[in-house]
């Protein structure tokens, strides 16, 4: 599905609605290790309560993208590198519906990415800087998580 795009597929309401909610459900954990789908799976998951035949085409394509394209995972490589850096950003009023911004953020350890995150605001925000700013707020939080648990680790070894 292309970003920031309104949906305008089959709006016949689905039958049996449980199975959409179940493969979305197993969708959700397989992001984890596959965050290129993470956008498509998390636009999804708004209409859950209502789904749709579009919906459910939508979920369909993307089961076969999935199908087509193994091993794009996340992979880990061992070194003793514990170095952290992050990267952040915000799309300004970037969801078409409700006109928030979404946040982005991906933080790396030693060369691997351990913590990302892609939300849209909370709040509407008035200005580029202010969703930037709300973005990098949210990364360093987790930076400052994340270094108080690699001590928390090295004092207990």
């Amino acid at each position: 599905m292309e970003y920031n795009n309104k949906f305008k597929g089959d709006s016949t309401p689905l039958s049996s609605p449980q199975q959409l909610q179940r493969l979305v459900e197993k969708l959700i954990y397989l992001t984890i290790t596959r965050p290129n789908i993470s956008y498509i799976v998390s636009y999804i998951s708004q209409f859950l309560h209502a789904p749709t035949n579009g919906h459910m085409n939508l979920v369909d394509r993307l089961l076969r993208y999935l199908k087509e394209s193994p091993g794009k995972g996340i992979w880990m490589k061992k070194n003793h590198n514990t170095n952290i850096v992050a990267y952040a950003d915000a799309h300004w009023a970037g969801n078409p519906i409700d006109r928030r911004s979404i946040s982005g953020f991906c933080t790396f350890v030693g060369g691997n990415i351990v913590i990302w995150k892609s939300k849209k605001q909370s709040v509407v925000a008035r200005s580029s800087a202010e969703a930037e700013y709300r973005a990098m707020a949210s990364a360093t939080s987790k930076i400052v998580w994340l270094r108080a648990l690699m001590q928390d680790l090295t004092n207990k070894a």
